[in-house]
């Protein structure tokens, strides 16, 4: 099979897409990808690559066709809708001019902007593939509940872009069960939606061998991911001041993003610079050596009807690991905890329930916490196992790639 992939984010930037190529490239499918000049998470572009290329280049298996975008910066309001709409232009003259020979599918990866979804139209129409378009991020409901854009108008509008997209879509897959009313909202027909939840990357049964930056001893909660506006970190950072009588407790932050500048300042003015540690970006291969010095691993979303029905990708992760979970947020992701009976779950934003949460985890003994680990992973294996979903995708893309040849031919 012929698959074009269009995304905004590719390698060596790190997003779950790059598992997929590489997934669908094993399993014998030619591969392209359409994406940008890469420049996520810092907002500059990354060494040796910029506005004049590199154009070609071969990485998970793939042909990648890369096409110039205004770096996202600091991540300001202004500069990440030029980055956006950069890749909107530039995607389309990709579409129409850069990509050679043909294509059976194509398949959208949707994390923030859904605008991704329009240069994939024009490659749809121009080599007549059906899309699979993988929502990972519900606009516009995520524009409104960080702030980027209030205006009512301006939101109904960016709403009929969501709409335009969804009804050319052959199927809308979800990253969450409490996507498909939204999806089903904008036009998408029911028949049409699959649920397609992220995996577990990489293998969290056995430690990595690399070396970690160096990390405290005692009780370590680690986060690890994204640090921006909708993990709402300064009620993570509530919950560390109301654990500094825990002299063990050490708050790990292993990520970056919008809000990484602001929580390393707010951690000087809570004078917690003894108990909370950032690590930075750290590869993903060496995530399961961090994991595995856990005595617990955080997430956190804020209390926003939009994110209870999201699920952030690290759950998955979180639960192959092994260790318990700490979980501050609502919904979709809390009944996933709560489900496993992997860790400890409380409301979004309440920092004092993520505090006695700690403090309940930390009184554990270390059977009880080990048997809350042991149920995260048997749930991930049940539920997120990568080969299943992998091949569960290539079923839906022949099933698609099978009602194009049928409407063609009548």
């Amino acid at each position: 099979m012929k698959l074009l992939v269009v995304s905004q984010y590719f390698a060596p930037e790190n997003f779950r897409i790059n598992d997929l190529v590489a997934g669908m490239v094993a399993r014998g499918h030619q591969v392209t990808v359409l994406t940008g000049q890469p420049n996520y998470p810092q907002g500059q572009f990354f060494t040796g690559y910029g506005w004049h290329g590199p154009r070609d280049e071969t990485l998970c298996g793939a042909e990648v066709v890369r096409v110039p975008l205004m770096p996202r910066g600091a991540g300001g309001g202004l500069r990440l809708m030029l980055n956006y709409l950069s890749f909107v232009v530039t995607g389309i003259w990709g579409a129409l001019f850069r990509l050679r020979g043909d294509f059976d599918a194509i398949f959208v990866f949707e994390v923030s902007p859904v605008t991704v979804g329009i240069p994939a139209m024009v490659a749809s129409r121009r080599f007549r593939a059906p899309v699979l378009f993988w929502v990972l991020d519900l606009w516009p409901e995520s524009l409104e509940a960080t702030g980027a854009i209030r205006h009512r108008g301006a939101l109904a509008l960016v709403g009929h872009g969501v709409r335009w997209i969804y009804q050319r879509c052959a199927r809308v897959l979800v990253a969450s069960q409490a996507f498909m009313p939204s999806v089903v909202e904008f036009g998408t027909h029911p028949a049409d939606v699959r649920y397609f939840p992220n995996w577990v990357e990489g293998d969290y049964r056995a430690e990595a061998d690399c070396e970690l930056p160096a990390l405290p001893a005692g009780f370590l909660v680690i986060f690890a991911g994204n640090l921006g506006a909708a993990q709402d970190l300064p009620a993570v950072l509530r919950a560390a001041a109301a654990t500094r009588d825990l002299t063990d407790v050490h708050w790990v932050f292993a990520g970056d993003g919008r809000m990484a500048g602001w929580a390393r300042e707010e951690v000087i003015r809570l004078s917690l610079r003894d108990r909370v540690h950032f690590l930075g970006q750290l590869p993903s291969a060496k995530m399961p050596a961090l994991f595995a010095r856990a005595a617990a691993l955080l997430v956190s979303l804020r209390p926003e009807p939009i994110f209870a029905k999201t699920v952030p990708g690290k759950v998955q992760s979180y639960m192959a690991s092994g260790r318990p979970m700490l979980a501050m947020l609502d919904g979709e992701g809390a009944r996933l905890v709560n489900e496993a009976g992997c860790g400890l779950a409380c409301a979004g934003g309440d920092s004092e329930a993520l505090a006695a949460h700690v403090r309940a985890l930390r009184g554990m003994d270390e059977v009880q916490r080990e048997a809350m680990g042991r149920a995260g992973r048997a749930y991930a294996d049940a539920h997120f196992d990568r080969d299943r979903l992998f091949d569960q995708l290539i079923g839906w893309i022949d099933e698609v790639v099978r009602e194009q040849a049928c409407s063609k031919t009548n």
